[in-house]
């Protein structure tokens, strides 16, 4: 083993511990009330141009995590050589301003956790609403750093939040209402009106039944903070992440210094701020820090892990994992920032068109630099102002396309929570943006 050790440029060690708790209500019942423990870690090894990754979990053995780990590394790197990998270096992390927390969900017990999610489920089974699910999680973790260039770091998070989906139904037709929110600390119950939150879920799937869907075709639009955040994350944020670029599978290949948007559109990327993608250091220990993607309208920079920061030039500290998988390059929160212009000019702008509200999931391939995103809802403009709701909209076209044809960028920004899938694993991200009007896309529609 001490051969091989010789051979091994550099491991660490990522250590996590916690536990979650989910509450799952259906129908006003409850369906799962459960409490999960994890212990774990995740073991790099480095040889050559090959890593070696083994996960370890219950009581941690990390010396025998690294003779794996190791061993896998010299392996591959004897069987199949690969160009030498080089690592960005990095200082140790200043692990400071983490979310505080005034109310602890742990000193809530169960039982009232429980009630106020039959609320919320009432709230949510307005007239018309046949079924409803609403959901709590809590979640707590340390995570410990440990690197053979004798980086030592930690960090605690507590996360909570909830969901409620309402869904409505007539002569065969399903539409389904659904709101969310997620953050640091029991006080997201007072901070945010849950229970209106809830009547916004069902009200949304009753007055879906009634709406039509609209013709198609290309026109101007106004898209909302939550959408317009969905195309900033989807479109624009993995197409700068470097790993991505590096296997050729980016538009953004090749154009950092290239104006390729209006020069109204600044998209950033910031684990730094209190939102759901919060982290003060990343998998590999790099501190976290604010990345302008996109600032007004040219292409700034792409986030990096050690390894593409090294190849392609640029600051690592955007490497995440799920638990102790092995870390890629991932956003953390994703954003339009804001511009200057108000609602209401959008619609003046737009003139005919459509506004086009919330997100139901999508694709997009960042390659080829093409994405289709259905909208939850969407309402007809006619002469600057808003008519008619319609239903089963989506939103497609090409990203540098979009970039270009955005005609004006409000000053609300707003943020969503959610989680962000990438190489099988989910890790909690937020994207968003303010109102932004967009002169010609691609909406689809009967």
């Amino acid at each position: 083993m001490n051969s091989i050790m010789q051979d091994i440029k550099f491991y660490d060690c990522r250590v996590i511990e916690g536990s979650s708790t989910s509450i799952i209500l259906d129908n006003g019942k409850i369906e799962e009330i459960s409490r999960n423990f994890t212990k774990g870690a995740g073991v790099r090894a480095l040889c050559g141009g090959s890593w070696g990754y083994t996960a370890v979990e219950g009581d941690i053995d990390l010396k025998h995590g690294v003779d794996v780990a190791s061993k896998l590394a010299f392996s591959m790197n004897a069987s199949t050589p690969k160009e030498e990998v080089e690592l960005a270096a990095i200082n140790p992390p200043g692990v400071k301003d983490l979310p505080e927390i005034r109310i602890d969900p742990r000193d809530i017990a169960i039982e009232e956790k429980v009630n106020l999610l039959k609320s919320i489920e009432e709230h949510a089974k307005i007239a018309g609403v046949h079924s409803t699910k609403v959901m709590y999680l809590e979640s707590e973790f340390k995570v410990q750093y440990r690197s053979s260039e004798g980086l030592e770091c930690e960090y605690e998070l507590l996360n909570v939040g909830f969901a409620v989906s309402a869904v409505a139904s007539e002569n065969g037709v399903y539409q389904a209402g659904r709101e969310s929110r997620f953050g640091y600390g029991y006080e997201l119950f007072e901070k945010e009106n849950v229970l209106e939150l809830a009547g916004k879920a069902g009200k949304t799937a009753v007055e879906l039944l009634k709406a039509k869907t609209p013709k198609g075709g290309e026109m101007p639009v106004v898209l909302d903070q939550e959408l317009a955040g969905v195309f900033a994350h989807e479109a624009v944020g993995h197409a700068s992440e470097a790993d991505l670029v590096l296997e050729g599978d980016s538009i953004l290949e090749n154009r950092i210094g290239e104006q390729i948007a209006s020069p109204l559109v600044t998209i950033i990327d910031d684990p730094t701020l209190h939102e759901f993608g919060y982290y003060p250091f990343d998998a590999e220990g790099s501190e976290s820090k604010r990345t302008e993607i996109i600032r007004d309208g040219v292409f700034n920079s792409y986030l990096h892990s050690r390894e593409t920061a090294a190849k392609l030039g640029g600051t690592p500290g955007n490497c995440r994992a799920q638990g102790y998988s092995m870390p890629v390059v991932r956003m953390s929160n994703t954003f339009i920032d804001n511009g200057d212009s108000i609602f209401e000019e959008m619609l003046e702008e737009v003139r005919d068109g459509m506004y086009l509200v919330g997100s139901r999931g999508g694709q997009v391939n960042t390659g080829e630099g093409i994405f289709q995103f259905n909208a939850e809802k969407g309402y007809l403009i006619r002469n600057g102002e808003l008519t008619g709701l319609v239903r089963d909209v989506s939103l497609s076209g090409k990203t540098l396309e979009i970039l270009n044809h955005v005609t004006l960028v409000g000053n609300d920004l707003k943020m969503t929570a959610g989680r962000c899938g990438k190489a099988g694993q989910l890790v909690p991200v937020s994207d968003g943006s303010p109102h932004i009007a967009i002169s010609k896309a691609l909406v689809g529609g009967a």
